[in-house]
């Protein structure tokens, strides 16, 4: 099956009917484009009477299986990547063997994505291109511009994707946020423009759908969190997406306000903050200390930022919780704060950590039972959707990135904004856009692959 030059498909091969796992392709005359290339992961476990965790022998990693498209990599011009959390970048080092083709991302992604290839001794053999927002590049029949948006990670980028046969508009994650803190904005006229163009297609972002109203903005949180830390008696553990940058600023100006020394706990804050320095996003005024060096200060003295918001095995939060950390041994009077919300199927988990941490004298503050604002999702909700919609008018919308309930909102929304036409499906649906727009059928049997000792292995 090959579009011809007539052609305008989008097949999402992952991340359309669930959120995470991200894997999508255009096809136009004889080729297609990836966008994103993501993991997801398995559930922390099923919490039993004792308060353990019992894993339920799933492979760690997720990802898409890429079967269809690694049968035609010929026709695959390349893979873009709009930005760098784990279920749109995790699995190209996993699957790019498989795909061989170029791969186009911003300055911040490509560190991240970098680190990623090297463990895998594939740092020299995946061609990465490097591109700016409002840059132009022609691959195979495609030609792309990578748009500024704001979400919960620097650098992320939306997509106008430009054929002879129409012109379709890829949102990856986003929110409007008007002041992010780090990284590039957006303007609204960047968006207009394309209405006055002509979008064949919108392809969106339905993970808040459901939510009334407008996101919270990154800027308005570094009041709660301070609330949140200023009386605390003993150390402040603040858990959080080690991905947000802005975040982490906002908690370094927290730890100065306070007298505190800030530390990172956990891989990933650390490989974040590094490459969010080798790509200029971070802040020359926030200075860490080494973690090693946390448990030998003053308890008063002290916020670190852990993994583990999510109740993970293995995260930092994890192994304080059993008294197993390394360089931090939590005691009565020192308070954690969630600065994050569950992520779907995540609280039992989450639950079970909460309980653990009070057991040992330890305060805990989630997002949901504090006081001021302490955590903003990175996801758009209504009143984004009904703007962008507003300015960039498209024939179709297509909604992603959400389960079935997400995706449904979405598209009666998009209606009642005045598009044409919504169109619902899952992973493997060819969505014909053009020549007959509306049209949509199965022609992949979708199933994800799981990374497991060293190996792929096909989860059923």
């Amino acid at each position: 099956m090959t579009p011809d030059h007539n052609d305008l498909w989008f097949l999402p091969l992952g991340g359309t009917g669930e959120i995470g796992m991200n894997l999508n392709l255009y096809g136009h005359d004889g080729q297609w484009l990836m966008v994103d290339c993501g993991v997801t992961f398995p559930r922390p476990g099923r919490v039993v009477a004792d308060g353990t965790v019992h894993q339920r022998g799933e492979p760690p990693v997720q990802m898409a299986d890429p079967a269809f498209i690694a049968d035609r990599r010929d026709q695959l011009a390349g893979l873009i990547i709009t930005h760098a959390h784990e279920d749109h970048v995790g699995a190209v080092p996993y699957l790019w063997p498989l795909l061989q083709c170029p791969v186009y991302t911003s300055r911040f992604t490509a560190e991240i994505l970098r680190r990623k290839l090297a463990e895998f001794d594939l740092l020299h053999r995946v061609p990465i291109h490097v591109v700016d927002v409002e840059e132009r590049r022609t691959i195979g029949p495609f030609q792309v511009e990578w748009l500024a948006l704001t979400h919960s990670i620097p650098d992320p980028s939306a997509l106008m994707i430009r054929t002879p046969a129409g012109n379709l508009f890829h949102s990856g994650d986003w929110k409007l946020d008007d002041e992010p803190l780090v990284g590039h904005g957006y303007t609204p006229g960047t968006f207009k423009a394309l209405a006055d163009e002509g979008v064949a297609a919108m392809v969106c972002d339905s993970t808040n759908a459901t939510v009334a109203g407008h996101s919270t903005s990154e800027s308005v949180l570094e009041k709660g969190l301070l609330a949140a830390t200023q009386d605390a008696p003993g150390r402040v553990i603040v858990a959080c997406f080690g991905s947000n940058i802005a975040r982490l600023h906002t908690l370094a100006n927290v730890a100065r306000a306070t007298g505190r020394y800030m530390g990172l706990l956990g891989r990933s804050l650390i490989n974040m903050s590094g490459a969010a320095k080798a790509a200029g996003v971070w802040n020359a005024d926030d200075h860490l200390i080494n973690p090693a060096h946390l448990g030998y200060l003053p308890r008063e003295e002290v916020l670190a930022v852990a993994t583990g918001s999510q109740g993970e095995p293995r995260t930092a939060l994890r192994r304080m919780a059993m008294s197993t950390h390394p360089d931090v041994e939590l005691e009565p009077g020192d308070r954690v704060i969630f600065s994050a919300r569950a992520i779907p199927g995540n609280e039992e988990a989450i639950d079970a950590l909460i309980t653990s941490l009070k057991e040992q004298g330890v305060e805990v503050i989630t997002a949901e039972a504090a006081d001021l604002p302490i955590h903003a999702s990175g996801h758009p909700a209504q009143d984004e959707l009904r703007a962008m919609y507003q300015w960039v008018q498209p024939e179709v919308a297509i909604p992603v990135h959400g389960e079935a309930e997400h995706m449904d909102v979405h598209a009666g929304l998009a209606r009642d904004c005045g598009v044409p036409k919504s169109l619902l499906g899952r992973n493997g649906d060819l969505f014909m856009i053009r020549p007959v727009p509306g049209m949509r059928r199965q022609v992949a049997e979708v199933g994800r692959l799981g990374w497991e000792k060293g190996e792929l292995v096909r989860v059923v």
